[in-house]
């Protein structure tokens, strides 16, 4: 073509073979064909415009734009929306949890086979596919909205007692209604299976291609740029994901409703940003498709890099030449990887590490929404404000320093060490800085306040023969500061015109004109601040211990295994850390919860309170286990970590002298 680059992978070659010239080095032949090169293109359609996309920036571009699609949906729109979906179908925290974990279910399946399989094919078009999978379980995953039918809010709102005998919404038991609530549980586990499914090759294959793709200085800072825009993607989910939870669910089939976004009842729109994921996904599978299987200059950097590999008794054979080249010895590669104690313990650390990181990105907004009396919107948006700018922070200086410093293997071990022991200490915010729950009538105290007993009922003589509704969670402040269920369960008769509840017989009268007003009451807490603060230095060093990990990863194993071993260590995160760590947190957060939403047939659904301090408690002792896990696994790698011991050769090798090929010449790429 006269406006396009010409393909060597095209080009009918008439010429006398020249593979009958005098013997080469093998190690020349083998890195030439090994890492392919070529132009941007499709087939023999490669046009000049494209060439400029045609190195590591442009490569990363497009990864980062992925990892931004891939962290929206994952980490950034399922978390944010999982108190909107446990309201809507009827959930606990232990079942949105189990959501939560299917993406991780279908990446521990696929990691050891695609990253495999996936090192020695072609990384980018492997991409493609994550971005087809990520669009399709984005499509998957909003479809309950539309075949769930209409929200019910419910029909008298404001409860009253002298109005409620002749409510017509009285709630009977419907038993189906929870089998469907199941339904709907399937087609969420199976949109975030497919989420699984895009987002395996991304995080094994996509950053293994980065490490081949430029030098061993670079690498970190690229790695760490990729990680750090990948964090962006729950920074626009937290962001545009809030501000959707302020229109109304079903707001394309319902015009006008009675209810406003600080209601209880109120739903937001959780669906719209899936539908937008998966117009943006499917938007990055052309583009990637055009980039060659290695970009230009990737044989040059590989013939220049010195191997780290740990050096232990079975590294000889997983740098013997053409070894774990085919899928037969994929038992033995692993075998010999799951050897490596180096390895082993750094993915010990990064798995306790991802335990602890996917706990709280799940449940930080449920956790502040609780602790400092916030809307939902309100604290998923202080929390993406803490918990983005954190990781994204801690991911862009944690690849900065080890490139400006050009840390070795064993100096990367010194800094996560450091970085995990910092984050520690300040993950005990949690302690210091918690907050008492908020008197509540029939909850946290008793009516009378009065009484020497533990065990609290929503029922007082005050209220009981109002025949409350105890499934409509409507709280009320009254005059006297404490929060009451509804202004039923307050004893109300009466209701002003500015949402305002009058003759409350369960409240003390304080001379006010009104007895109880809508809504819970205001935290009288001033330990946010103080909490944010040390929370978002928590964050900052935690992801900053996850970039050297991933490098010492990189590092510590053979060059043929990157992607392997990137596998192996994505297989024990997701089943040690990252499935068991929004069931933990889950389960924990039940544990704190002191009143549950019950409907006419008794069978429990979502928490409505939790007891603040038991809560932090539980998660403090969660966090502490994790990272002290960490830091053993650490030092441990860093003693065990041998550096490769050069072999002495007296003749050249192509380009310069052995000890520029790494531990053993015949075991290099």
């Amino acid at each position: 073509m006269d406006n396009g680059v010409e393909n060597p992978a095209f080009i009918a070659d008439d010429k006398p073979s020249v593979q009958q010239k005098p013997y080469q080095p093998e190690k020349k032949e083998t890195i030439e064909q090994e890492f392919e090169e070529g132009p941007c293109g499709w087939g023999n359609f490669t046009p000049k415009c494209l060439q400029c996309c045609n190195n590591a920036k442009g490569y990363l571009v497009f990864y980062s734009l992925l990892g931004i699609i891939q962290g929206t949906l994952v980490n950034g729109l399922v978390n944010i929306n999982i108190t909107t979906i446990e309201k809507r179908y009827n959930l606990n925290s232990f079942t949105t949890g189990l959501i939560s974990t299917g993406y991780d279910m279908a990446f521990s399946v696929l990691s050891l086979f695609i990253s495999y399989h996936g090192q020695k094919g072609h990384k980018p078009r492997w991409l493609a596919f994550s971005a087809f999978m990520l669009g399709l379980g984005s499509l998957v995953f909003c479809l309950p909205h539309f075949t769930s039918g209409l929200y019910n809010y419910g029909a008298e709102l404001r409860d009253t007692c002298a109005l409620l005998h002749s409510n017509a919404s009285m709630p009977t038991c419907t038993p189906s209604t929870r089998s469907k609530s199941s339904i709907f549980l399937f087609v969420f586990l199976l949109g975030q299976l497919l989420h699984g499914v895009g987002g395996t090759p991304l995080y094994t294959l996509g950053t293994a291609h980065i490490d081949d793709s430029v030098s061993n200085e670079k690498s970190s800072l690229y790695i760490g740029i990729g990680n750090g825009m990948s964090v962006l993607g729950p920074a626009f989910g937290y962001v545009i994901g809030g501000q959707l939870l302020d229109i109304y669910i079903d707001f394309n089939r319902i015009s006008n409703i009675p209810l406003m976004p600080d209601d209880p009842r109120w739903l937001g729109a959780w669906w719209i940003g899936f539908l937008l994921c998966w117009i943006l996904a499917w938007c990055l599978i052309i583009p990637l498709t055009c980039f060659p299987k290695h970009l230009p200059g990737t044989a040059m950097i590989q013939r220049q890099k010195i191997s780290q590999a740990h050096n232990y008794r079975s590294a000889n054979d997983l740098t013997q030449h053409n070894f774990g080249g085919s899928f037969k010895d994929f038992l033995s590669v692993l075998l010999m990887l799951l050897r490596n104690p180096v390895f082993m313990a750094l993915v010990v650390a990064g798995t306790s590490e991802a335990l602890v990181i996917t706990g709280f990105v799940t449940f930080m907004p449920k956790f502040i929404e609780n602790q400092f009396g916030l809307t939902a919107s309100l604290a998923a948006i202080l929390g993406g404000a803490v918990l983005i700018p954190g990781a994204f922070i801690g991911q862009i200086v944690g690849g900065l320093i080890i490139s400006k410093l050009k840390l070795q293997c064993r100096n990367v071990m010194k800094m996560a060490v450091v970085t995990c022991i910092v984050s520690l200490f300040c993950a005990f915010v949690f302690i210091f800085a918690r907050c008492s729950n908020q008197p509540f009538a029939g909850v946290t105290q008793d009516y009378n306040l009065s009484s020497t007993e533990k065990k609290f009922d929503l029922l007082a003589p005050c209220n009981e023969e109002c025949h409350c509704i105890r499934s409509h969670y409507n709280p009320v402040c009254g005059v006297d500061h404490v929060q009451y269920f509804s202004a039923c369960y307050a004893g109300c008769t009466n209701t002003s015109v500015i949402e305002m509840y009058q003759n409350c017989s369960c409240i003390q009268p304080a001379g006010n004109k009104f007895s109880a007003r809508e809504g819970k009451c205001g935290s009288t807490c001033n330990m946010m601040p103080l909490f944010m603060g040390f929370f978002l230095l928590a964050v900052i060093f935690t992801f900053m211990t996850g970039t050297p990990i991933t490098i010492a990863v990189l590092r510590c194993v053979p060059d043929k295994q990157r992607s392997f071993a990137l596998g192996i260590q994505w297989l024990f995160v997701r089943i040690l850390g990252t499935i068991p760590g929004p069931i933990l947190f889950g389960t924990v957060i039940d544990i704190s919860c002191v009143l549950w939403n019950e409907d006419a047939c008794g069978q429990k659904g979502a928490c409505w309170t939790y007891d603040n301090l038991k809560m932090a408690s539980l998660i403090t002792a969660i966090g502490t286990s994790s990272k002290l896990i960490s830091v053993i696994a650490i030092i441990a790698a860093f003693f065990l970590y041998r550096p490769p011991q050069l072999r002495e050769e007296p003749e050249q090798m192509p380009n310069g002298p052995a000890s520029e090929w790494g531990i053993e010449a015949e075991g290099q790429e």
